[in-house]
């Protein structure tokens, strides 16, 4: 697995949406824009370890997902902005946030519009149990449609365990009883070969690789409060082989529903 770029950001845009964490559109010294996320937002570092965690673990499994870019912010850097709320989000986020390149032109995935086969439909149902990722819902769906193809983002609400401090092990045998709101679940009737896919293609080699991305800056952040890359890395090994539960559990939900 390669190392993520790291860009410096050199102009904040735009804000992306009203919301608790305010992500925004930056543009990097490497002239690209970005959807940045910030480390001074809501809920710290840990929502950019569940971010980095999850867009690789997508990627990994043959979803398209933007490019992540570790993003450092100047001290600074918000000195200049106009909007309060902003330039204290800009001077807390000062360091090593992350990015996504910013697809320009992309729209909002409606599966009333765009149909979708049960077997991509069942490997990201799978997805999110797996990462136990509340964030991808009717309501807010946490994908694009870019180039007449599907892209996941968004994956800063998976993980949320370490939130509570719950033990890998504890967290990994968990039930994820929120998949019966997942938007895709409806249509995705291959859940149990999709089960067999992802356990094959996320190898412990490919697991540690993905928890070694996570910077050592951020572990020591007050946010991160106690997670280290040996929570996350067992977490995710646990979880593989507790999957028949959370497939069983995704089945029934979506007979429930037709």
């Amino acid at each position: 697995m390669p190392a993520l770029r790291t860009i410096q950001v050199t102009r904040y845009v735009t804000p992306l949406r009203e919301g608790g964490s305010l992500p925004a559109i930056v543009e990097g010294d490497d002239g690209f824009l970005y959807a940045l996320k910030f480390r001074g937002a809501g809920q710290g570092v840990k929502a950019l370890i569940a971010e980095l965690i999850g867009g690789e673990v997508a990627r990994a499994l043959g979803f398209k997902v933007p490019e992540l870019v570790f993003a450092q912010v100047d001290p600074a850097f918000g000195r200049t902005e106009p909007d309060e709320e902003i330039q204290d989000l800009l001077k807390a986020s000062a360091g090593l946030n992350l990015a996504l390149h910013y697809l320009s032109g992309a729209f909002t995935f409606d599966p009333v519009v765009t149909k979708l086969d049960a077997i991509i439909a069942s490997r990201t149902v799978w997805l999110d149990a797996y990462l136990m990722n509340v964030d991808r819902t009717a309501r807010n769906t946490n994908m694009l449609v870019w180039q007449k193809e599907l892209w996941l983002i968004d994956h800063g609400a998976a993980l949320y365990f370490h939130h509570a401090g719950t033990a890998a092990a504890e967290a990994a045998a968990k039930p994820f009883v929120q998949v019966k709101d997942h938007v895709l679940l409806p249509w995705a009737g291959e859940l149990e070969s999709a089960d067999i896919f992802c356990k094959q293609m996320l190898t412990p080699q490919l697991l540690k690789e993905t928890t070694d991305l996570i910077p050592e800056d951020w572990l020591q952040d007050p946010t991160a409060a106690g997670a280290d890359r040996k929570l996350y890395l067992d977490f995710l090994t646990q979880r593989l082989q507790h999957s028949n539960l959370f497939v069983q559990q995704a089945i029934h939900a979506r007979q429930a529903l037709l």
